[in-house]
């Protein structure tokens, strides 16, 4: 039951991420070029209704992650919030009273398909809660130096797809660094109530960690296209919460002969995810082709 409920949670936040992003693509395509990866970018942000209205979705599907990360493992979690791709197209669709044509509809089910194919294949489940100092202190330099590593090679280049992939790259590791944190946080809560929550500096570490991957996403939005952003943010995000369930809190999934559907599961994600950003959507006013 508590999978089933893991799962379902997880679905909640990727639709709540999904109507987030979209909000915030709206607030950031206003933002002036000159005024992006500033100081300057924080006013036209917080004065902009779409990203008031994305921050407030994205903090109810921050409470759902945490809830589904509560019931489960990451490496149960975290994949699941790869259907926020699809989510995101077809909101965005809504928002702009396009059609999305069949390429889009056969790409969103080949990420479902293959989402639970390579899930259930991989049943995977967390071995431990506790985290020795040592692991976070490596957690936290490697992905603190990759994120510093994008934004600085995202910096020199001028608005398009390398600038928008590598900041949402950076975005991504924040985002799996986010949910790590998160995680023992909120056990920490189940286990030890309100006031141990409070106390542990995990709590505030992925507070700090959102913040940081929200404002390296709002640049990505503003950088390039979403064929650019997205895929390097939905893939990049699930890739490293798998790696990190593994090395902070020692996922396991099944081997052997499992790893043939496991594959089979990876890349029809990879596959729809690199097709559906592509998809060229229609206005609903003209006939479907």
């Amino acid at each position: 039951m508590a999978s089933v409920l893991s799962v379902l949670f997880a679905v909640l936040a990727a639709l709540g991420n999904a109507t987030g992003t979209v909000l915030q693509r709206i607030a950031a395509q206003r933002v002036p070029p000159g005024d992006a990866f500033s100081v300057r970018l924080i006013p036209h942000l917080v004065h902009s209704a779409a990203w008031l209205g994305g921050i407030a979705v994205i903090v109810v599907a921050a409470a759902c992650q945490a809830l589904a990360l509560t019931l489960g493992s990451m490496s149960l979690v975290q994949p699941i919030l790869v259907s926020e791709l699809p989510f995101t197209l077809l909101i965005a669709c809504m928002v702009s009273r396009r059609r999305l044509p069949a390429a889009g509809w056969a790409a969103a089910a080949m990420i479902a398909a293959g989402l639970g194919l390579a899930l259930a294949a991989a049943s995977p489940y967390e071995r431990h809660s506790y985290v020795a100092p040592g692991v976070w202190v490596l957690t936290l330099l490697t992905t603190g130096g990759v994120m510093t590593l994008c934004v600085l090679a995202a910096l020199p280049r001028p608005r398009g797809m390398a600038r928008a992939a590598l900041f949402s790259s950076a975005s991504a590791i924040g985002y799996a660094l986010t949910a790590t944190l998160m995680k023992f946080s909120t056990t920490t809560f189940e286990q030890h109530g309100f006031g141990a929550f409070l106390a542990c500096w995990q709590t505030y570490g992925f507070v700090a960690a959102g913040a940081c991957s929200l404002f390296l996403l709002a640049n990505a939005m503003e950088s390039g296209p979403l064929v650019a952003s997205q895929p390097a943010l939905t893939l990049g995000e699930a890739l490293v919460s798998v790696a990190l369930g593994m090395l902070v809190y020692g996922d396991q999934v099944r081997t052997g002969w499992w790893l043939v559907p496991e594959g089979i599961g990876a890349v029809m994600v990879t596959w729809g995810v690199l097709l559906l950003p592509r998809v060229r959507t229609e206005d609903q006013d003209t006939p479907a082709t």
